[in-house]
């Protein structure tokens, strides 16, 4: 963040003052560790006091630990081997303890004579290596370890007490090797420049940054910790939120046509069309979207809603203002199943005033085009041809509507639909088409707690739909444990069977296609942990639909959807599903976002532990939506106790996304929910963690946006705006990258 030029240096480089080059090779390989400001801020994941030791009752297997322990005894036994076949092959046992439980080292051939001298009993060391089991019993093999000397002067209450800084290492780079190349650079923190301003850092009573950098990485008591960690937490919420609040900012000083809709125009024909009342939230969110969409500068909103909750219509109303006004709105949905599915429901809710230019069209009706990559020539020719003539006021497509080719006459409002697949590259392109930056929508059906919201979509005001429409139906959810009660897994198909019987229809949602693509035994690629753990490859659409046609749905009409398929075949499965001639579709997550079909009642998602919470809150949302109530079975091997069981639990206990996403939030790392959002493949979130901090990044906002409104240009704070040009280098700053 705060890179002067000393924290600037590289830690690789031709003057070998700053680190050897072996370890400022691995550091940036493998820790992304290049310059001395980067190694500064590699902050200790944890502490541990020299009198109160690492349980050794508690290691992990297989995984790479740092343990305090003492030598207990130590052992030379020497044995034949195939390479010592004299009974010269020479293993070293230490056996080391912490009080807590007895661990024993392993060391072999000429690896054998340092230990022997240093390892005596009664000694202390840092001992580092990864747990293996051997004989039944724990042990580390070849472990690096550091004796712990006290020097002459120190009291033994002062050493045992001494608090050891644990790094985030790598098999390749030990803690203590971290820690030693920060002993050696941590003078240059007197340097760091202080990214807050002085006023803000005395009101909350933070310690300067070169402070805080040597509390982090020698503190004396845990007070300083505690200190160091408020203080940078500061920095990586305020850094951020200024880089945000710059871009709304920005943002407010684009040019932009205001978009009245006219009080006999498109809008108000198509609302005496509806046959129901909005609900109060979809009246008070389109309120917020028409004041903006009024507003000379361009509408930067984000609209949540829960799956289901009519973001749609409140969509497209705001679309018929614009076309109303004169200009043309460009929906982009993430995939050519969902801009077909957004097309045929837009054009249904408008009828007439979907066929202008047509015989029959009403006298307010526009044309809406729909455009994507898999369109024939002709068609898509003409669709070019009625956007850039102004003919048609609403077009809906995927990544197509960005191409080079597509001129809009007018381009007055871009809705983007799951704004989670789109980067903002992608938003800016299609802004780019405007003649000045058009409004911008953005959707999602993703619950964000308020936070993440905050932090990763910082530069949108945000709106909320929380009330489901009249008319919806609850949706019972239930864990179905195939392993445990075979028999509960015969019965969700005896469900399905009855919910067809009863004139509905269902889905059945498998992790895999299982076409020669993407099985793993065929593809050659590794498999993941889980796969070994589970010892069979995710469940496929190809084979459940064959074995349930076969099996225990015989009789029925079985279809399969997924994305391999042609677009066109795609399409006719939809329409036969909709249509109520498909009784039972087999599918992947093809059908996760905006499929909507009311007369599907249940949905049974096999190895529904392969999938993300969300994602299973996203698929689950896509029955129950008629006036039948909905079931979602989420089918499991995993047994009672693991982690994929509790979070098949939590979502089957509530039906609140928020609640969910909270949930889905804590149990992955912030990196994965922020994605690419900060700087390169590593979150620069190393101390904020988004649920916890809620206070410091909400006032974090509160202050930047105050900041960035009094001095957009940071003129009075250049430590500051090194700061931000450490996080995002100029580009970034335009495109902070959304995960």
């Amino acid at each position: 963040m705060d890179l002067v030029p000393a924290l600037r240096e590289p830690l690789k480089q031709p003057l070998k003052s700053v680190l050897g080059p072996a370890t400022a090779k691995v550091m940036a390989e493998h820790l992304g560790l290049h310059t001395v400001g980067d190694l500064l801020h590699h902050y200790p994941r944890r502490y541990e006091e020299r009198g109160q030791l690492t349980r050794l009752a508690e290691l992990p297997m297989d995984e790479h630990v740092t343990v305090v322990a003492q030598v207990a005894d130590a052992r030379l036994h020497t044995f034949a081997s195939a390479k010592a076949p004299r009974g010269k092959g020479q293993r070293l046992e230490v056996t080391i303890t912490d009080g807590s439980g007895r661990l024993q080292l392993v060391f072999f051939g000429n690896g054998v004579h340092k230990p022997h001298k240093e390892l005596l009993p009664g000694t202390r060391a840092l001992f580092a290596g990864k747990v293996s089991v051997f004989n039944r019993r724990l042990q580390l093999a070849h472990p690096a370890y550091e004796l712990l000397r006290g020097d002459g002067e120190e009291t033994v209450e002062a050493w045992a007490g001494a608090l050891i800084p644990i790094y985030p290492a790598t098999a390749k780079l030990e803690s203590w090797k971290i820690a030693k190349a920060v002993q050696t650079v941590l003078p240059t923190a007197q340097e760091a420049l202080d990214p807050l301003p002085a006023a803000l850092r005395e009101g909350r009573g933070l310690v300067p940054l070169p402070e805080a950098l040597l509390k982090i990485h020698r503190p004396h008591t845990k007070a300083d910790i505690a200190d160091a960690r408020a203080r940078l937490k500061w920095d990586e919420a305020f850094v951020l939120q200024v880089a945000l609040a710059r871009r709304r900012h920005a943002d407010t000083q684009l040019p932009a046509v205001p978009r009245k809709p006219r009080p006999d125009g498109l809008l108000a024909a198509f609302d005496d069309r509806l046959p129901f009342t909005l609900t109060e939230g979809q009246r008070k969110v389109s309120e917020e979207i028409f004041d903006d969409l009024a507003t000379e500068h361009p509408m930067h909103r984000l609209l949540q809603g829960e799956v289901g909750s009519g973001k749609t219509m409140v969509a497209l109303r705001a679309m018929l203002a614009v076309v109303d006004a004169g200009g043309q709105a460009a929906m982009l949905a993430p995939t050519e199943v969902l801009a077909q599915q957004h097309h045929r429901s837009i054009t249904e809710m408008m009828g007439e005033l979907a066929e202008g230019g047509m015989l029959g069209g009403a006298e307010h009706a526009t044309k809406v085009v729909l455009l994507t990559g898999s369109m024939g020539a002709a068609a898509r020719r003409q669709a070019l041809l009625d956007l850039v003539t102004g003919e048609a006021g609403i077009v809906i497509g995927t990544h197509a509507l960005i191409e080079d080719k597509v001129q809009f006459h007018d381009l007055g409002l871009v809705v983007v639909d799951e704004q989670h697949r789109f980067g903002v590259e992608q938003r800016d392109a299609l802004r780019g088409k405007g003649k000045q930056p058009p409004h911008l929508l953005v959707m999602t059906a993703t619950p964000i707690p308020r936070t993440v919201a905050m932090t990763v979509f910082g530069d949108l005001e945000t709106s909320v739909l929380d009330q489901l429409p009249a008319g919806r139906s609850p949706i019972g959810s239930h864990v179905v444990p195939a392993a445990d009660k075979p028999h509960f897994l015969a019965r969700a198909w005896e469900r399905v069977r009855e919910e067809v019987a009863s004139g509905h229809q269902a889905y059945v949602v498998c992790p895999r296609i299982g076409d020669e693509e993407d099985d793993p035994k065929k593809s050659g690629r590794k498999k993941s942990p889980e796969d070994d753990a589970e010892k069979r490859p995710p469940l496929a659409v190809l084979d459940v639909a064959e074995q349930l046609g076969r099996g225990p749905l015989q009789g029925l009409r079985v279809e399969v959807l997924h994305g391999r398929m042609h677009p066109d075949d795609k399409d006719a499965v939809m329409r036969r599903f909709a249509a109520g001639e498909t009784d039972v579709l087999v599918a992947t997550t093809v059908i996760e976002v905006g499929v909507n079909v009311p007369n599907a009642t249940v949905m049974v998602i096999m190895d529904a532990d392969r999938f993300g919470v969300s994602q299973l809150h996203q698929l689950r949302g896509r029955v129950g939506r008629g006036s039948a109530p909905g079931l979602c079975l989420l089918v499991t091997e995993m047994p009672e106790a693991s982690a994929a069981r509790q979070r098949l639990n939590a979502v089957a206990a509530t039906l609140d996304g928020f609640e969910l996403s909270r949930i889905d939030l804590e149990q992955r790392r912030e990196g994965d929910v922020l994605g690419q959002a900060q700087s390169g493949a590593r979150s620069s979130l190393r101390v904020l963690a988004v649920i916890e901090d809620e206070e410091v990044i909400a006032e974090a906002r509160a202050e930047a946006t105050a900041l960035v409104a009094a001095d957009p240009e940071l003129e009075g704070l250049p430590g500051l705006r090194t700061a931000l040009d450490a996080l995002l280098d100029e580009e970034r700053e335009q495109y902070l990258e959304k995960g």
